[in-house]
C-alpha cells in the first residue's frame, strides 16, 4: 500500500508541475522538478525488502542529490534575473552559472561516482545471493500468467502427455 501512495504522490506532484508551468511560476516549477526527479529516482530504486517501500540503502543518496538540487536552485534564483546583462564571473563563468554546472550536474555526478564505488559494500555477492534466493522461492509459490506450465512426472516417469509428449517443453499439449 505505500508504494502506491508513493506513486499517487508523485503523480500530484506533476499535476503541480504542469499547474505551475501554466501559472508561469517557473521558480516554483524548478524546485518541484528537483522534487520529481529525486522522486523517481527513489521510486525506480524501491526494493523488495523487509518493509513494503524499504529505500535503506539509497536513502543517503537520494537526501545529498536533493540536497544539492535545492542549493543549487536556490543560488541560480538568488544569482539570476531575466533579463540581466552583466555578470559577475567566477573561474569564466557568471555566478548562476557556476551554480548550476556545479550542484546541478558535477556534484550529482561525483554522487554517482561515489554510489558506484559503494556499490559492491551494497550489492556485494552475499546480498544478490539473498536476494536470488528470496526471488526464487517467491517464483516456486506463484503463478506467473506468461510462465510455460511445469512440467509434471507421472508415476510411469514420462511427462505430461504420456510417451509421446515426454520430449515437449512447451508443457504438454495444448491448442
Amino acid at each position: 500500500m505505500p508504494r502506491n501512495r508513493y506513486m499517487v504522490g508523485l503523480g500530484l506532484l506533476t499535476v503541480a508541475l504542469l499547474v505551475a508551468a501554466v501559472a508561469g511560476q517557473y521558480q516554483v516549477f524548478s524546485y518541484l522538478a528537483a522534487l520529481l526527479i529525486v522522486g523517481v529516482v527513489g521510486a525506480s530504486s524501491i526494493e523488495r525488502g523487509r518493509r513494503e517501500l524499504d529505500l535503506h540503502p539509497y536513502t543517503g543518496l537520494l537526501g545529498g542529490l536533493l540536497l544539492l538540487f535545492l542549493i543549487g536552485l536556490t543560488g541560480i534564483w538568488l544569482l539570476w534575473t531575466p533579463g540581466q546583462t552583466e555578470y559577475t564571473y567566477v573561474l569564466g563563468v557568471p555566478r548562476s552559472t557556476l551554480f548550476y554546472l556545479v550542484f546541478i550536474w558535477v556534484l550529482p555526478l561525483l554522487g554517482a561516482v561515489y554510489y558506484a564505488v559503494l556499490f559492491p559494500v551494497v550489492g556485494g555477492d552475499e546480498v544478490v545471493s539473498d536476494i536470488m534466493t528470496e526471488v526464487r522461492s517467491h517464483q516456486s509459490r506463484e503463478e506467473f500468467p506468461l510462465a510455460p506450465e511445469r512440467a509434471t512426472v507421472d508415476a510411469g516417469g514420462a511427462g505430461p502427455g504420456g510417451a509421446e509428449g515426454a520430449g515437449r517443453t512447451d508443457g504438454g499439449d495444448r491448442e
